[in-house]
């Protein structure tokens, strides 16, 4: 029988290995070990494992949605706010979320938004229309939905159309917040107000704390927490926290509105390369981003939830999965 020869290079390899791990202090390993061991690695383990199998392509996906369903959620908006009297609001609810977005990509859909809401036709609250509207939205929210599930390792278990409908309900129900949220933005513009003639001396900190500033970030994380908790599996939503996905998206959202133009203005030149398509790139940039963010956010808390279940023990966890 032929003998089996060990490679040298394999073999040299080996020995500088064991060398260099010899080398280090027992307790410089020790800890090591034990920090590989901990909860917080696992939970960022599972977390960029998870991102990193499908986050972005998902991420794509919801940039490309975003921009095919923003139009149609404003229909939607303006429509139910009209039936219920409070045109006006579907007019503030385009300028709240112009104010979230970087001034490249307002400037790109802001127009043409009014356009479209202007030409809705008011022949009543249930038309064809509307509805072939809350169905194009529900297949963004769906697509959520698959991220998240994804990433608890859930699979569905009701018909398509049910979870249609509970996604109509959804988008309905948001507005409906959403136009609670601009009446409660009517009252908290007069508690400043109060405090800035009670403090007068704080004025200037009341104008950098006003509404037009937290408002906006807080309305934002209570949606993004509304979403991931509506989506997250029953099994899971009293397992972890959910906030943490919520607020590592709006605090991504926030950062790429600040900072997005700025980079830009910096590294500049896409115009000459897009032309006119640079504002659209400019939007799916920024809508990629977001999408990410919310990947990330997803599989941040899976893993809070399936971590502490598992002893954080197995190394061959598949990501996006439970480890079993």
């Amino acid at each position: 029988m032929a003998r089996r020869t060990v490679c040298p290079c394999r073999a040299g390899g080996r020995l500088i290995a064991d060398t260099l791990r010899n080398a280090v202090p027992l307790a410089v390993r020790d800890r090591v070990a034990r920090f590989r061991a901990s909860r917080g690695w696992c939970v960022v383990k599972q977390t960029v494992s998870g991102t990193w199998a499908d986050g972005f392509v998902h991420a794509g996906n919801i940039a490309y949605l975003s921009l095919l369903t923003l139009f149609p959620f404003f229909i939607c908006v303006a429509t139910l706010a009209g039936s219920l009297g409070r045109t006006e609001d579907g007019t503030r609810a385009v300028r709240t979320f112009l104010q979230t977005v970087p001034g490249d990509v307002a400037t790109l859909i802001e127009k043409p938004i009014a356009d479209v809401i202007a030409a809705q036709s008011n022949s009543g609250l249930l038309t064809v229309g509307l509805l072939l509207t809350l169905w194009t939205i529900s297949g963004f929210i769906e697509t959520i939905r698959d991220i998240i599930r994804k990433s608890y390792g859930a699979k569905f278990s009701m018909p398509v159309w049910r979870y249609r409908l509970l996604s109509i309900g959804m988008i309905v129900a948001a507005v409906l917040l959403m136009l609670v949220a601009f009446i409660a933005q009517v009252a908290l513009t007069g508690v400043e107000q109060f405090m800035t003639r009670l403090l007068p001396f704080a004025g200037g900190w009341v104008d950098w704390l006003g509404v037009g500033r937290v408002a906006p970030a807080i309305a934002l994380f209570v949606a993004l927490w509304l979403v991931f908790f509506t989506l997250t599996p029953h099994k899971y939503r009293n397992a972890s926290p959910i906030w943490p996905g919520a607020l590592l998206t709006m605090v991504t959202w926030v950062g790429t509105t600040m900072l997005l133009p700025v980079i830009i203005g910096t590294f500049g030149g896409y115009g000459r390369t897009y032309g006119s398509l640079a504002g659209v790139i400019v939007a799916l940039l920024f809508f990629y981003i977001i999408g990410l963010a919310l990947v990330v956010g997803a599989h941040l808390n899976a893993a809070l939830a399936i971590v502490p279940e598992t002893g954080q023990k197995r190394d061959d966890h598949e990501p996006g999965m439970p480890v079993a």
